[in-house]
């Protein structure tokens, strides 16, 4: 028989509770999807809070919170740091700043920012959140990557880089630099397990570890010079990245994406490589060849280097240890390098793609991470941002559309832990079978 059913959420949810077994399943069909930046946001302030609680009314705690937030290792005598487990402390508090700053910035400045804009599509708020968060960091990193680069004396000489080795100490600058660098590509790795997947997932989860891995050898071998070069070099197209598309700016846009396309090709493409030919081709000639151990200031050697290949990752976890250098270690290092640069030219592929269709007539579009839902998803992506307003009709069973619900709220919901999912479902009837409310409308 009909029922009077009202497609307001809170009395379609009251009908559910009619029944107390159908009330978990009901709500997970009906409920917003979990606001992930919100609980990002509060997790990461509540860590922070009792780290700093703990810091302030704990006296004997501060032996260890203070490493969280000052630098581990510094040197009275030279005025440097050393490297050392103490630094993972540091690099656990970045992980945390950048995750509860990312989620806050995205949630309560750029997507509001965005929705100004004119920004009603959820993939299209979410792409312009991410880039813009991405250009307001590297417009942090780059300049202070280049103070750094300007002031030391590789600067524009590619020999300087090796010159230094071997030394197991760096500035707080250049320390710092490295290590927020390495907390913001850790984290990154845990992004992309919150976002939406996208085509090139596993391109960017390679990436990201193949990055962290050569900062954690650059740091632990003592190459911070080239670590700097090669991070300002990949940082910079970063910071002409188009997302004005988002905003409208079609025509900026896609002057800004020519920009984007010749700093990527020379950064990456062209000096990326002049700093791996340099690695071939200067270090044997400058940086001598066998080990040293030590600690600071005080390295002996040059010593034989060790049997085996156990040599090569004592570095990552002893500070004292030998660090070396001969052929081993230079293809331990141009291996990795050459590896990232076969990724950069598959990503310069789906760029080139893009100019192709620029030079068509149509539109910049950044393809090399879409989502992998596809056109059918984006076109059901469109928020309406208005208050809900319950409509109350006469229906039966057959008749009961929850996709026009949907569409007239603007909510569009996800699959739950129910396995319900209401997008795409043709039986209703069915589909209240499955949620166990069935029994409610006979």
């Amino acid at each position: 028989m009909p029922i009077q059913l009202s497609l307001d959420p809170a009395r379609l949810i009251a009908c559910c509770n009619l029944d107390r077994d159908c009330e978990r399943a009901c709500t997970s069909v009906l409920d917003r999807r979990t606001d992930r930046e919100t609980f990002l946001v509060g997790l990461s302030f509540n860590l922070l809070a009792l780290l700093f609680l703990a810091h302030h009314f704990i006296p004997r705690a501060r032996t260890h919170t203070t490493k969280f937030f000052h630098l581990s290792y510094p040197n009275s005598k030279t005025g440097k740091y050393g490297v050392g487990f103490d630094d993972v402390y540091f690099l656990i508090f970045g992980i945390v700043v950048f995750t509860g700053l990312r989620a806050a910035t995205m949630e309560y400045l750029l997507a509001p920012l965005g929705k100004l804009q004119g920004i009603t599509k959820r993939k299209a708020l979410t792409r312009f959140s991410e880039q813009a968060w991405l250009a307001i960091l590297y417009t942090a990193f780059w300049p202070l990557g280049m103070y750094i680069y300007y002031t030391n004396p590789h600067w524009l000489n590619m020999r300087e880089l090796w010159t230094a080795w071997p030394s197991r100490e760096l500035g707080a600058i250049m320390k710092t630099y490295l290590l927020v660098q390495w907390a913001f590509w850790l984290q990154q790795i845990i992004v992309i397990h919150i976002e939406e997947r996208r085509k090139d997932h596993w391109q960017m989860l390679t990436h990201h570890f193949v990055t962290c891995t050569l900062i954690w050898a650059c740091y632990a071998y003592g190459h911070t010079r080239v670590g700097n070069l090669i991070l300002i070099l990949m940082d910079f197209e970063d910071l002409v990245l188009p997302c004005l598309k988002y905003c409208g700016f079609q025509t900026l846009c896609d002057a800004m994406f020519g920009l984007f396309v010749v700093s990527w090709f020379v950064t990456r493409h062209i000096l990326f490589m002049i700093v791996c030919w340099s690695i071939y081709a200067h270090t044997p000639d400058i940086m001598e060849t066998g080990c040293f151990k030590g600690e600071g200031d005080n390295l002996v050697g040059p010593l034989e280097a060790p049997e085996g290949l156990a040599y090569l990752i004592e570095p990552f976890y002893n500070s004292n240890g030998p660090v070396c250098y001969n052929e081993t270690v230079k293809w331990a290092f141009l291996t990795p390098l050459l590896f990232l640069q076969v990724l950069t030219l598959v990503w310069f592929t789906m760029i080139v793609r893009v100019v192709m269709k620029v030079l068509k007539g149509d539109s910049a579009d950044d393809v090399r991470s879409d989502d992998e839902g596809g056109e059918e998803e984006d076109e059901e992506d469109e928020f309406i941002y208005e208050e809900a307003q319950p409509l109350e009709q006469e229906v039966g069973v057959e008749e009961l559309d929850l996709r026009n619900w949907e569409r007239r709220t603007g909510l569009r919901k996800q699959a739950s832990s129910s396995g319900v999912s209401l997008p795409g479902h043709s039986d209703r009837k069915e589909l209240l079978g499955r949620i166990g409310c069935e029994k409610q409308v006979e």
